[in-house]
């Protein structure tokens, strides 16, 4: 399939890389010019790369982000012709989304939010989840390409409904790991081993997904980024904000925007997201680490 794809951060520049080694031809764009993709042509403002795209894919950063390269001066608008699906894997505002997608379907383009979990490493690896909701047939058009990216995909329901469960995705993956980082702190603390405490973790029904992942790295005190600290916290913020609109309260949540403010203000915000451990190791005056690190 022609394929335009716009965003070449941590996640995206592995996609597309996955596109182009699955046989598509893909012509990429990013905000930031110099970031290629090998086999793929390089376009110098999204509409060029959406000239006879049959797809275009976005993974950017945010609401704004999105609505800028779709509509903005040089945005894919101008070179939408019926027929065209737009994918974007984007984690962005879900009343947005289906903003998005009434503007464009008035061109006979169908929008499909397709936000994705796994990280960096799952995009390299080509074993994404996709998270998705659109039209069925739009769905079914987009197979080859979510099957050169991920293992798995998810239809939701409706646009818009692939970005509501990312967002309550996000919520458990942020919850789970301040849970995860305060008992490590707390043991830490009361002298308690963390690798002792993590093998009992795992045998247990306290283990999860989210602590298997994130466990190794906190022992070694690598906080490089597979998900940045400021992109949780946006995330973080959007569903606060798909709360409000819902009339749903979540007290656990706004505490933990809170810490996440904390700890954009101490400088971690380009750290992943494991890095707010380190503000409650702060207030409690110890570190995790295992005994090699």
């Amino acid at each position: 399939m022609r394929v335009a794809f716009l965003g070449l951060g941590i996640m995206g520049q592995s996609m597309a890389t996955n596109l182009v080694n699955a046989g598509h031809v893909v012509t990429v764009w990013n905000r930031t010019p110099g970031k290629l993709v090998e086999g793929a042509a390089v376009a110098p403002t999204p509409a060029a790369a959406a000239q006879d795209a049959e797809v275009v894919w976005l993974c950017v950063s945010d609401t704004d982000a999105v609505d800028d390269v779709i509509f903005g001066k040089d945005g894919v608008e101008q070179s939408l012709v019926p027929g065209t699906i737009i994918a974007d894997s984007s984690t962005i505002s879900p009343a947005a989304t289906v903003k998005f997608a009434d503007r464009v379907r008035a061109k006979g383009v169908a929008w499909v939010d397709a936000p994705v979990t796994g990280s960096k490493i799952g995009a390299r690896e080509g074993t994404l989840v996709f998270i998705v909701g659109g039209d069925e047939a739009s769905v079914e058009r987009l197979k080859p390409l979510f099957a050169a990216m991920g293992k798995k995909i998810f239809r939701m329901g409706e646009t818009g409904k692939g970005q509501a469960t990312k967002l309550a995705m996000n919520l458990q993956i942020a919850m789970i790991f301040e849970g995860f980082a305060e008992a490590l702190t707390l043991a830490t603390k009361l002298g308690v081993d963390a690798q002792q405490l993590l093998a009992l973790i795992e045998a247990t029904m306290v283990r999860s997904g989210v602590v298997e992942y994130k466990a190794p790295f906190i022992l070694q005190r690598d906080f490089t980024p597979n998900f940045p600290l400021r992109l949780m916290h946006k995330d973080i913020r959007l569903t606060l904000e798909a709360a409000k609109e819902a009339r749903v309260k979540l007290p656990g949540l706004e505490t933990l925007e809170e810490i996440y403010e904390m700890a954009t203000e101490d400088g971690n915000q380009d750290l992943d997201y494991a890095a707010t451990l380190t503000l409650l190791e702060k207030w409690a005056g110890v570190q995790v680490k295992g005994k090699a690190a």
